[in-house]
Protein backbone atom coordinates (compact mmCIF):
# COMPACT_ATOMS: atom_id res chain seq x y z
CA UNK A 1 0.00 0.00 0.00
CA UNK A 2 1.50 3.47 -0.96
CA UNK A 3 0.24 6.64 -0.62
CA UNK A 4 -0.05 9.92 -2.90
CA UNK A 5 -1.77 13.12 -3.94
CA UNK A 6 -3.19 14.52 -7.26
CA UNK A 7 -5.80 14.56 -8.48
CA UNK A 8 -6.87 11.48 -10.41
CA UNK A 9 -5.82 7.89 -9.76
CA UNK A 10 -5.23 4.91 -12.75
CA UNK A 11 -7.47 1.99 -12.89
CA UNK A 12 -5.62 -1.56 -12.50
CA UNK A 13 -3.70 -1.83 -15.37
CA UNK A 14 -4.57 1.31 -17.23
CA UNK A 15 -2.68 4.11 -18.29
CA UNK A 16 -5.73 6.63 -18.05
CA UNK A 17 -6.43 8.81 -14.81
CA UNK A 18 -9.88 8.64 -13.92
CA UNK A 19 -11.95 9.58 -11.15
CA UNK A 20 -10.94 12.99 -9.88
CA UNK A 21 -10.33 13.57 -6.21
CA UNK A 22 -9.26 16.49 -3.76
CA UNK A 23 -11.22 16.12 -0.26
CA UNK A 24 -13.49 14.00 1.83
CA UNK A 25 -15.38 15.05 5.22
CA UNK A 26 -14.90 13.23 8.03
CA UNK A 27 -17.50 12.13 10.94
CA UNK A 28 -17.68 15.03 12.31
CA UNK A 29 -18.21 17.25 9.26
CA UNK A 30 -14.34 18.26 9.13
CA UNK A 31 -12.14 19.29 6.23
CA UNK A 32 -10.27 16.27 5.26
CA UNK A 33 -6.75 16.02 3.53
CA UNK A 34 -6.37 14.21 0.21
CA UNK A 35 -5.09 10.32 0.53
CA UNK A 36 -4.29 8.44 -2.79
CA UNK A 37 -2.40 4.90 -1.80
CA UNK A 38 -1.60 4.28 -5.14
CA UNK A 39 -1.84 0.29 -7.64
CA UNK A 40 1.78 -0.73 -6.82
CA UNK A 41 2.12 -3.40 -9.48
CA UNK A 42 0.29 -1.30 -12.19
CA UNK A 43 2.14 1.92 -11.85
CA UNK A 44 5.83 1.61 -12.86
CA UNK A 45 6.72 4.56 -12.78
CA UNK A 46 7.63 6.19 -9.88
CA UNK A 47 6.17 9.51 -10.29
CA UNK A 48 2.26 9.87 -10.64
CA UNK A 49 1.21 12.51 -13.07
CA UNK A 50 -2.53 13.44 -13.81
CA UNK A 51 -3.55 16.48 -14.78
CA UNK A 52 -1.50 19.67 -13.33
CA UNK A 53 -1.12 16.87 -10.45
CA UNK A 54 2.69 14.96 -10.02
CA UNK A 55 3.07 13.41 -7.27
CA UNK A 56 5.79 11.03 -5.27
CA UNK A 57 5.07 7.68 -4.25
CA UNK A 58 5.76 6.84 -0.64
CA UNK A 59 7.01 3.92 1.14
CA UNK A 60 4.82 0.36 1.89
CA UNK A 61 3.82 0.23 4.80
CA UNK A 62 6.60 -2.09 5.40
CA UNK A 63 8.77 0.53 4.30
CA UNK A 64 10.29 -1.88 1.65
CA UNK A 65 10.07 -0.04 -2.10
CA UNK A 66 10.83 -3.36 -3.48
CA UNK A 67 6.86 -4.72 -1.74
CA UNK A 68 4.69 -3.87 -4.30
CA UNK A 69 0.97 -2.69 -3.04
CA UNK A 70 -2.17 -4.92 -3.56
CA UNK A 71 -4.58 -2.47 -2.14
CA UNK A 72 -5.75 1.02 -3.11
CA UNK A 73 -7.46 4.00 -1.92
CA UNK A 74 -8.53 6.81 -3.48
CA UNK A 75 -10.35 9.73 -1.43
CA UNK A 76 -12.88 11.74 -4.24
CA UNK A 77 -13.39 15.12 -4.23
CA UNK A 78 -17.42 13.83 -3.82
CA UNK A 79 -16.16 12.60 -0.09
CA UNK A 80 -16.79 8.61 -1.35
CA UNK A 81 -13.48 6.22 -0.45
CA UNK A 82 -12.98 3.85 -3.67
CA UNK A 83 -10.97 1.19 -2.18
CA UNK A 84 -9.62 -1.56 -5.13
CA UNK A 85 -7.95 -4.89 -4.70
CA UNK A 86 -5.10 -5.58 -7.35
CA UNK A 87 -3.63 -8.64 -6.73
CA UNK A 88 -3.12 -10.45 -10.64
CA UNK A 89 -4.68 -12.31 -11.49
CA UNK A 90 -7.45 -13.81 -9.58
CA UNK A 91 -7.28 -11.25 -6.61
CA UNK A 92 -6.57 -13.83 -4.49
CA UNK A 93 -7.45 -12.87 -0.69
CA UNK A 94 -3.56 -13.25 0.52
CA UNK A 95 -2.32 -12.41 4.06
CA UNK A 96 -1.03 -9.64 2.68
CA UNK A 97 -4.07 -8.54 0.45
CA UNK A 98 -5.73 -8.98 4.13
CA UNK A 99 -2.97 -6.93 5.81
CA UNK A 100 -3.04 -3.82 3.45
CA UNK A 101 -7.25 -4.02 3.44
CA UNK A 102 -6.97 -4.20 7.22
CA UNK A 103 -4.66 -0.89 7.42
CA UNK A 104 -6.73 0.98 4.72
CA UNK A 105 -9.94 0.35 7.06
CA UNK A 106 -8.70 1.41 10.03
CA UNK A 107 -7.31 4.31 8.10
CA UNK A 108 -11.33 4.86 7.19
CA UNK A 109 -12.29 4.47 10.63
CA UNK A 110 -9.70 6.74 12.05
CA UNK A 111 -10.64 9.50 9.25
CA UNK A 112 -13.79 8.29 7.64
CA UNK A 113 -15.25 9.97 4.19
CA UNK A 114 -18.47 9.96 3.10
CA UNK A 115 -19.27 6.64 1.85
CA UNK A 116 -16.88 3.79 0.85
CA UNK A 117 -17.18 1.83 -2.48
CA UNK A 118 -14.61 -1.68 -2.60
CA UNK A 119 -14.18 -3.16 -5.98
CA UNK A 120 -11.65 -5.29 -7.23
CA UNK A 121 -11.27 -4.35 -11.35
CA UNK A 122 -13.45 -4.99 -14.24
CA UNK A 123 -12.66 -8.44 -14.38
CA UNK A 124 -13.00 -10.21 -10.93
CA UNK A 125 -14.31 -9.48 -7.55
CA UNK A 126 -11.94 -11.87 -5.76
CA UNK A 127 -11.79 -15.32 -6.12
CA UNK A 128 -11.10 -16.37 -2.51
CA UNK A 129 -7.75 -17.22 -0.09
CA UNK A 130 -4.81 -18.03 -1.76
CA UNK A 131 -4.97 -21.49 -1.51
CA UNK A 132 -1.29 -22.11 -1.01
CA UNK A 133 -1.51 -20.03 1.99
CA UNK A 134 -3.48 -23.38 3.17
CA UNK A 135 -1.71 -25.82 5.40
CA UNK A 136 -2.68 -27.26 9.19
CA UNK A 137 -4.27 -26.51 12.07
CA UNK A 138 -2.22 -23.66 12.43
CA UNK A 139 -2.57 -22.13 9.08
CA UNK A 140 -5.51 -22.51 8.93
CA UNK A 141 -6.41 -20.39 12.33
CA UNK A 142 -3.98 -18.04 11.15
CA UNK A 143 -5.66 -17.58 7.68
CA UNK A 144 -9.09 -17.31 9.46
CA UNK A 145 -7.85 -14.85 12.34
CA UNK A 146 -6.84 -12.66 9.09
CA UNK A 147 -10.17 -12.67 7.26
CA UNK A 148 -11.48 -11.88 11.04
CA UNK A 149 -9.38 -8.84 11.39
CA UNK A 150 -9.60 -7.29 7.83
CA UNK A 151 -13.82 -7.66 7.56
CA UNK A 152 -13.98 -6.88 11.14
CA UNK A 153 -12.10 -3.50 10.41
CA UNK A 154 -13.92 -3.00 7.03
CA UNK A 155 -17.38 -3.88 9.21
CA UNK A 156 -16.63 -0.90 11.88
CA UNK A 157 -16.25 1.87 9.14
CA UNK A 158 -18.81 4.14 10.29
CA UNK A 159 -20.04 4.93 6.74
CA UNK A 160 -21.97 3.42 4.19
CA UNK A 161 -19.93 0.47 2.47
CA UNK A 162 -20.44 -0.82 -1.21
CA UNK A 163 -19.35 -3.73 -2.56
CA UNK A 164 -18.64 -3.44 -6.34
CA UNK A 165 -18.38 -6.88 -7.98
CA UNK A 166 -17.52 -7.79 -11.37
CA UNK A 167 -16.78 -11.30 -12.13
CA UNK A 168 -16.24 -13.77 -9.60
CA UNK A 169 -16.76 -13.10 -5.62
CA UNK A 170 -16.28 -16.54 -4.26
CA UNK A 171 -15.00 -18.10 -0.66
CA UNK A 172 -13.11 -15.08 0.88
CA UNK A 173 -14.29 -12.71 -1.66
CA UNK A 174 -18.02 -13.57 -1.36
CA UNK A 175 -17.27 -13.19 2.40
CA UNK A 176 -15.71 -10.14 1.70
CA UNK A 177 -18.93 -8.56 -0.26
CA UNK A 178 -21.13 -9.79 2.89
CA UNK A 179 -19.22 -7.83 5.18
CA UNK A 180 -20.26 -4.58 3.10
CA UNK A 181 -23.61 -2.63 4.00
CA UNK A 182 -24.47 -2.88 0.51
CA UNK A 183 -23.62 -4.96 -2.86
CA UNK A 184 -23.89 -3.99 -6.46
CA UNK A 185 -23.07 -6.78 -9.07
CA UNK A 186 -22.45 -7.62 -12.80
CA UNK A 187 -25.40 -9.01 -14.90
CA UNK A 188 -22.73 -11.71 -15.63
CA UNK A 189 -21.73 -11.95 -11.83
CA UNK A 190 -21.04 -15.14 -9.91
CA UNK A 191 -21.12 -15.35 -5.80
CA UNK A 192 -20.15 -18.73 -3.88
CA UNK A 193 -18.71 -20.11 -0.68
CA UNK A 194 -17.50 -23.37 -2.39
CA UNK A 195 -14.96 -24.13 0.53
CA UNK A 196 -17.00 -27.75 1.00
CA UNK A 197 -15.47 -29.12 -2.22
CA UNK A 198 -12.01 -28.52 -0.53
CA UNK A 199 -13.42 -30.61 2.35
CA UNK A 200 -13.48 -27.66 4.56
CA UNK A 201 -16.18 -24.95 5.47
CA UNK A 202 -15.91 -21.14 4.86
CA UNK A 203 -13.45 -19.40 7.87
CA UNK A 204 -13.70 -15.71 6.64
CA UNK A 205 -17.53 -14.84 8.26
CA UNK A 206 -19.28 -16.87 5.63
CA UNK A 207 -21.26 -19.41 7.82
CA UNK A 208 -22.31 -16.28 10.06
CA UNK A 209 -22.78 -12.98 7.95
CA UNK A 210 -24.41 -15.12 4.79
CA UNK A 211 -27.75 -16.40 7.12
CA UNK A 212 -28.30 -13.19 8.79
CA UNK A 213 -28.12 -11.44 4.80
CA UNK A 214 -30.53 -14.44 3.11
CA UNK A 215 -31.75 -16.43 6.07
CA UNK A 216 -30.76 -20.06 7.61
CA UNK A 217 -32.07 -22.53 5.08
CA UNK A 218 -30.89 -20.57 2.07
CA UNK A 219 -27.43 -19.88 3.60
CA UNK A 220 -27.09 -23.91 4.55
CA UNK A 221 -28.32 -25.01 0.77
CA UNK A 222 -25.44 -22.77 -0.29
CA UNK A 223 -23.02 -23.92 1.77
CA UNK A 224 -23.44 -27.47 1.52
CA UNK A 225 -23.52 -27.42 -2.00
CA UNK A 226 -20.91 -25.24 -2.61
CA UNK A 227 -22.40 -23.97 -6.11
CA UNK A 228 -22.55 -20.63 -7.40
CA UNK A 229 -25.08 -18.46 -7.65
CA UNK A 230 -25.53 -16.12 -10.86
CA UNK A 231 -26.32 -12.42 -10.51
CA UNK A 232 -30.42 -12.61 -10.84
CA UNK A 233 -30.29 -15.99 -8.39
CA UNK A 234 -28.40 -13.54 -6.17
CA UNK A 235 -31.06 -10.10 -6.55
CA UNK A 236 -34.03 -12.67 -5.76
CA UNK A 237 -32.57 -13.96 -2.67
CA UNK A 238 -31.35 -10.53 -1.30
CA UNK A 239 -27.57 -11.49 -1.72
CA UNK A 240 -26.95 -8.16 -3.88
CA UNK A 241 -29.18 -4.93 -3.85
CA UNK A 242 -28.85 -4.06 -7.50
CA UNK A 243 -27.62 -5.91 -10.75
CA UNK A 244 -26.35 -3.57 -13.95
CA UNK A 245 -23.90 -4.30 -17.01
CA UNK A 246 -21.07 -5.15 -16.39
CA UNK A 247 -19.10 -1.98 -17.61
CA UNK A 248 -21.70 -0.08 -15.74
CA UNK A 249 -20.72 -1.69 -12.15
CA UNK A 250 -18.04 0.62 -10.43
CA UNK A 251 -19.95 3.61 -11.64
CA UNK A 252 -22.99 2.37 -10.35
CA UNK A 253 -21.82 1.89 -6.88
CA UNK A 254 -19.96 5.22 -6.89
CA UNK A 255 -23.24 7.23 -7.74
CA UNK A 256 -24.66 5.27 -5.16
CA UNK A 257 -22.24 6.22 -2.48
CA UNK A 258 -22.47 9.57 -4.25
CA UNK A 259 -25.95 10.08 -3.17
CA UNK A 260 -25.23 8.65 0.33
CA UNK A 261 -22.66 10.84 0.84
CA UNK A 262 -24.79 14.01 0.38
CA UNK A 263 -26.91 12.77 3.34
CA UNK A 264 -26.69 13.01 6.65
CA UNK A 265 -23.09 11.19 8.08
CA UNK A 266 -24.02 10.87 11.42
CA UNK A 267 -27.58 9.47 10.84
CA UNK A 268 -25.92 6.93 8.99
CA UNK A 269 -23.04 5.89 11.62
CA UNK A 270 -25.68 5.62 14.66
CA UNK A 271 -28.24 3.70 12.19
CA UNK A 272 -25.69 0.99 10.90
CA UNK A 273 -24.06 0.90 14.62
CA UNK A 274 -27.67 0.33 15.87
CA UNK A 275 -28.54 -2.34 13.18
CA UNK A 276 -25.32 -4.13 13.53
CA UNK A 277 -24.86 -4.29 17.35
CA UNK A 278 -28.47 -4.94 17.48
CA UNK A 279 -28.41 -8.28 15.20
CA UNK A 280 -26.23 -9.79 18.05
CA UNK A 281 -28.69 -9.51 20.69
CA UNK A 282 -32.21 -10.30 21.32
CA UNK A 283 -34.76 -7.83 20.91
CA UNK A 284 -35.20 -6.29 23.94
CA UNK A 285 -31.78 -4.98 24.47
CA UNK A 286 -31.41 -4.35 20.57
CA UNK A 287 -34.32 -2.07 21.47
CA UNK A 288 -32.53 -0.71 24.36
CA UNK A 289 -29.54 -0.29 21.37
CA UNK A 290 -31.73 1.97 19.17
CA UNK A 291 -32.89 4.06 22.22
CA UNK A 292 -29.34 5.55 22.80
CA UNK A 293 -28.55 5.96 19.09
CA UNK A 294 -31.71 7.75 18.39
CA UNK A 295 -31.09 10.05 21.19
CA UNK A 296 -27.92 10.37 19.82
CA UNK A 297 -28.85 11.09 16.66
CA UNK A 298 -31.17 14.05 17.84
CA UNK A 299 -27.76 15.57 19.36
CA UNK A 300 -26.12 16.07 15.83
CA UNK A 301 -25.96 18.68 13.52
CA UNK A 302 -27.26 16.74 11.04
CA UNK A 303 -30.46 16.63 13.25
CA UNK A 304 -30.30 20.25 14.05
CA UNK A 305 -30.11 20.88 10.06
CA UNK A 306 -33.13 18.39 9.15
CA UNK A 307 -35.43 19.44 11.72
CA UNK A 308 -35.37 23.34 10.61
CA UNK A 309 -35.26 22.36 7.06
CA UNK A 310 -38.60 19.52 7.30
CA UNK A 311 -39.95 22.87 9.68
CA UNK A 312 -39.14 25.72 6.80
CA UNK A 313 -39.24 23.69 3.01
CA UNK A 314 -40.68 20.80 3.83
CA UNK A 315 -39.57 16.87 3.85
CA UNK A 316 -36.55 15.92 1.84
CA UNK A 317 -35.30 19.14 0.89
CA UNK A 318 -32.22 19.29 3.88
CA UNK A 319 -28.50 20.01 2.71
CA UNK A 320 -26.17 18.79 5.27
CA UNK A 321 -22.63 20.84 5.61
CA UNK A 322 -19.75 18.88 4.41
CA UNK A 323 -17.22 20.97 5.86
Amino acid sequence: MRERRGEGVRRPGSGAARWPGSEAANFTNRAANVVRISYGSSMPEDVFVSGQAATRRELTPSGDRGVSSLVALDRRDDGVALVTIDNPKMNALSSQVLSELKIVAQRLVDDPPSAVVIWGGERIFAAGADVRELGGTDAAFEISSNFFAALGAIESIPRVTIAAVNGYALGGGCELALACDLRVCADDARFGLPEVLLGVIPGGGGTQRLPRLIGKSRAKELIFSGRHVEADEALSIGLVNRVVPKSDVVAAALSWAGEFARGPLSAHALAKSAIDHGMDVGLSEGLLIERSRFAASCRTEDAAIGVASFLEHGPGKATFNRS
